[in-house]
């Protein structure tokens, strides 16, 4: 059996050489512009991410979700840390919660213009992270598992991931939110809608991950 694997891995191998696949006529023909005429934003890149392969993006968050899963899981045996390092100058304190501050904002707008300019979703969620992270690395772990609690951060992640699937599933099935003007924050149908839970969600993972790693590792 294992011959006529051989001899059809040859004939597919001398078919490639012999008979190229010709290369398509596409006059005339831009493949951004058309993206761009499809979503109804200028920006092609998200437009692909969230509406031309959106079945993908949806097991992205999937995945994603599970990561933060697995971090819980593979960390529970473990004896959590009594020691934490974290930055006790002031002046790295500083600048660290100036950072934070620059990400944060960063972030926001990623999540609520990714769809008009260089951005999006993800970006944006590795935007809050990295303002959660610096300001992990300058505080106590007892205020930030406080805020984090608080504000019920795992429940809202949680929601965020239900309510893009949806919304995603919904957009799948050929129902589609009115495009809008092209270059209007609100265009682009749900794209935008999809940006900002995508943003919720990678912020808030990240959040529960550097939780996690402070608790059981006292560090990031």
């Amino acid at each position: 059996m294992k011959w006529v694997y051989i001899v059809a891995g040859i004939a597919l191998f001398f078919k490639m050489l012999a008979l190229p696949n010709p290369a398509p006529s596409l006059q005339d023909f831009s493949i951004v512009e058309t993206l761009v005429k499809d979503g109804g934003i200028p920006n092609a890149v998200t437009v692909v991410i969230l509406r031309n392969r959106l079945y993908d993006t949806i097991y992205e968050v999937v995945v994603f979700t599970i990561a933060i899963m697995g971090a819980y899981f593979l960390l529970a045996n473990e004896k959590p840390s009594n020691t934490f390092y974290r930055f006790t100058d002031q002046t790295s304190i500083i600048l660290a919660r100036l950072g934070a501050t620059i990400a944060a904002m960063v972030s926001i707008e990623l999540a609520i213009r990714g769809h008009l300019s260089p951005g999006g979703g993800f970006a944006a969620g590795v935007a809050g992270g990295t303002a959660i992270g610096l300001i992990a690395i300058t505080s106590s772990s007892e205020w930030m598992q406080g805020i984090y609690q608080r504000w019920q951060a795992a429940t809202w992640e949680k929601v965020s991931v239900l309510i893009f699937i949806v919304l995603a599933a919904i957009t799948l099935a050929g129902i589609e939110l009115p495009h809008g003007e092209m270059g209007a924050l609100i265009s682009g149908g749900v794209v935008p809608l999809l940006n900002i839970l995508v943003a919720v969600k990678v912020a808030l993972g990240s959040w529960a991950v550097i939780l996690v790693f402070i608790r059981y590792r006292g560090l990031l």
